[in-house]
């Protein structure tokens, strides 16, 4: 409607006067509510206790500036919490919201209350505690509709207020006030959230997600090989299985992928954002859908049994990886992520250090790569990032980064010099009573101290677009990224080798990478030359001086 206007006062005044339009919002792009100060009221979450065998890093967007100077496009968006609330259960979300906080916030609050209240009281299977995981994301997305009814309703009542079949143009020239209302109140209700929960539970991990936040689970095979398990699925607009269900919906597919937005909303799932759910027939490109084509149906992995082979676990909004992405043009995202992580568990003392390393060790690739093309691009153009800062042969514009968010938890990987004092649990007895409702022991400090991290990264498949669907955590496929091996090793101080591999052959790199199995009973050869010892006692045995009990091999 801004749009029409701004183009009626252009013709009445050639001169370009029209400043009382400026900053005024486009329909289009439905304008985020940054004018708005959400208080958050307190939340029951606030008393649960804290997992300490987690930590998380954290930044605020950032607009850049050639000068250096960097500030911040609207308020942080992000949420994220780490709940323990028994040796037995354990609860992990991070959630990045998007045009405006209020959707974030409340599926932070509200996520926890419909997993931990005695949900899963008498669940033991994992379909079961699946179909818990489906219910409390539902449930949110319920309750925040329910909580934006009046915003709704005072929406309805305007509109009905303005004539209908008049054009934007004319909507705007004879009810202003109602129109900037009820733009206002539509970049209100258009906040929405990604959501990405995991679930520790008797032993057992499940993840459960949304959007495009991520969850990665690195392990370690039978040969010290530490593997980067993807368990969420990215909802976004370059998911085949996503597409295939908007097409199935009646949406011109092709279309979409041009505009690369659904409305104003990046992701085909989340939650929140109603004028992409209940609305959606007031957008042009989504009026043709026969049903809500972003959905708040999460896709479902596990249970994952955590035994000594499960090292850690990353949860993070887009703003980590994709920031990464653009700065240095890398397609192996998790495993560089994954590599930096490994680095800060041996540098840093404590969990949140580790996260919040990483977070900021991306955070200054990114500025970095900005500046860098600053001081070769020419004005008035943006900065056009090539060469290393985006990866050969590749090259991206762009001049902020979106709110990050990281969270490590920790299942039994070393952290050497963690900081421990006797009022506060270290990360080994956190971590071992996680390692108990696993039925299993955890692994030694020899057992821990020696991994190698192998360029090789599984993730979970697509699931079906059916709705309800789950996928069984077997079901992944894995691709051989080359590059690197880093064997970290622990010898009082860690140190860190590099070993490079260079096949060029994804099927057979695997393969050549998988040890024949081990023998437990084989004798290992000798490290330590004894041949001198051996001559002495054979000659004192033959001159009758050898001590009782010495006998020749």
């Amino acid at each position: 409607m801004a749009r029409c206007a701004t183009k009626l006062n252009h013709e009445c005044d050639p001169k370009g006067m029209n400043r009382i339009l400026e900053g005024m919002p486009i329909r289009a792009e439905i304008p985020r509510s940054s004018h708005m100060t959400y208080q958050e009221p307190k939340s029951w979450t606030d008393d649960l206790p804290v997992c300490k065998q987690s930590g998380v890093g954290s930044s605020t967007n950032q607009i850049y500036r050639e000068d250096g100077y960097r500030q911040e496009e609207h308020e942080f968006e992000d949420r994220s919490f780490h709940f323990k609330l028994d040796d037995s259960t354990f609860l992990y979300g991070v959630f990045d919201g998007h045009n405006g906080v209020q959707a974030a916030t409340f599926a932070f609050q509200r996520m926890a209350a419909e997993i931990l209240l005695g949900q899963l009281s008498g669940k033991s299977g994992n379909l079961e505690i699946r179909e818990v995981l489906r219910q409390a994301f539902i449930a949110v997305e319920r309750g925040y509709v329910e909580s934006i009814g009046d915003r709704l309703a005072e929406r309805t009542n305007l509109r009905c207020e303005i004539p209908h079949g008049e054009s934007p143009r004319e909507a705007f020239r004879n009810f202003p006030h109602l129109v900037n209302k009820l733009e206002a109140l539509d970049a209100e209700v258009s906040a929405g959230s990604t959501a990405v929960v995991a679930l520790v539970y008797s032993g057992q991990l499940y993840v459960a997600n949304v959007g495009d936040s991520r969850a990665l689970l690195c392990k370690t095979d039978l040969n010290g090989v530490l593997r980067v398990q993807q368990l969420s699925v990215d909802h976004d607009l370059w998911n085949e299985d996503e597409l295939l269900r908007l097409a199935q919906l009646g949406l011109d597919v092709n279309k979409i992928r041009q505009g690369s937005v659904l409305g104003n909303e990046g992701n085909t799932r989340c939650l929140g954002n109603y004028l992409v759910k209940g609305g959606f027939k007031e957008i042009d490109e989504l009026m043709n859908a026969s049903a809500e084509p972003v959905i708040a149906e999460p896709e479902i992995h596990g249970g994952i049994a955590l035994d000594e082979t499960c090292r850690f676990l990353l949860l993070m909004s887009d703003g980590l990886y994709k920031s990464l992405e653009e700065a240095t043009g890398t397609d192996q995202v998790n495993k560089e992520i994954a590599q930096m992580t490994v680095e800060e568990f041996r540098a840093q003392s404590t969990l949140t250090g580790v996260a919040q390393a990483v977070v900021d060790k991306i955070v200054r690739k990114h500025h970095d790569g900005y500046m860098s093309a600053v001081a070769s691009s020419t004005p008035p153009h943006s900065p056009l990032v090539t060469s290393q800062s985006a990866g050969i042969g590749k090259a991206v514009r762009y001049t902020k980064r979106d709110d990050i968010t990281l969270l490590v938890v920790n299942f039994n990987f070393p952290l050497p010099n963690a900081l421990r004092t006797p009022s506060v649990p270290g990360i080994a007895q956190v971590s071992s009573s996680i390692m108990r409702q696993a039925n299993t022991t955890p692994p030694s400090h020899a057992e821990c101290a020696s991994v190698r991290f192998n360029p090789i990264v599984t993730s979970v498949e697509s699931a079906s677009f059916y709705p309800h669907s789950t996928s069984s955590p077997t079901s992944t496929h894995s691709s051989t990224l080359h590059g690197s091996d880093d064997t970290i090793q622990e010898e009082g101080s860690m140190r860190t080798e590099i070993e490079s591999t260079g096949s060029s052959s994804e099927t057979s790199t695997l393969e050549r990478q998988r040890l024949p199995p081990i023998d437990k009973n084989r004798r290992i050869n000798a490290y330590v030359d004894f041949s001198d010892y051996y001559e002495k006692v054979k000659k004192a045995y033959e001159e009758g001086k050898a001590p009782a009990g010495i006998r020749l091999m």
